[in-house]
Formats: structure tokens, C-alpha cells, sequence
């Protein structure tokens, strides 16, 4: 079973840049789809990107398409979040997750703890 730990997440100025990790451990041979989702307070867990086993194929959120892009290294379950030109509504805890289908739905099966991102205006 893999695990997954998030890093990089703090308070930034609108408009700055941050960079999302998410660290896989444990059952690393196999790999998954993986995607980034995130949750501000008082409001539910909504989807931000996914990515492909292969990288091949990346899907965003209206809200960040343009600003953000994901990545891999090949079939690595590591995965980056590049987020540029941030805005306050992109303040939310963000969740890394590892699933088997390509999807914007939360229909992954292993998440990790969350990073939290605060931009002030």
C-alpha cells in the first residue's frame, strides 16, 4: 500500500508562486493515477488536477487552468503541484491522492494529510 505525504504548502502574496510535493512511499512498484484536490474552510473537498500512470494526460479544474500545472517523473507516484499567479480563493488545505481510474471525481483510494495554502490579498 502506497503512502503519501505533502510538502510546500504556506502563506504566499496574491499573485506569487508556490510548488506542491507529494512524496509516495511504501508500494511504489505499482503505479497510479494520481491527483491533487484541495478543501477551504466551510466548504467541500473539490477537485484541482489529475494526472495519468504515464504523465501522458493531465486534466484541471476550470478555476486553475492556465495557473497550475501537475507532474511526474515517469511513472513515479511522486507528484509536483506548480501553482503560479495565486489567488485568495485558491486558499485551501491540499490533498494528494493515488487512485486507479483518470477521473475528477474523489474516487482515489489512498490520500495524504494535506498542506495548507493561505494567500493573502
Amino acid at each position: 500500500q502506497v503512502q503519501l505525504v505533502e510538502s510546500g504548502g504556506g502563506l504566499v502574496q496574491a499573485g506569487d508562486s508556490l510548488r506542491l510535493s507529494c512524496a509516495a512511499s511504501g508500494h511504489t512498484s505499482s503505479s497510479y493515477v494520481m491527483g491533487w484536490f484541495r478543501q477551504a474552510p466551510g466548504k467541500e473537498r473539490e477537485f484541482v488536477a489529475a494526472i495519468t500512470r504515464s504523465g501522458g494526460s493531465t486534466v484541471y479544474a476550470d478555476s486553475v487552468k492556465g495557473r497550475f500545472a501537475i507532474s511526474r517523473a515517469g511513472t513515479s507516484n511522486s507528484v509536483t503541484l506548480q501553482m503560479n499567479k495565486l489567488k485568495p480563493e485558491d486558499t485551501a488545505v491540499y490533498y494528494c491522492a493515488a487512485g486507479e481510474l483518470f477521473t475528477i471525481e474523489p474516487a482515489y483510494h489512498t490520500w495524504g494529510q494535506g498542506t495548507q495554502v493561505t494567500v493573502s490579498s
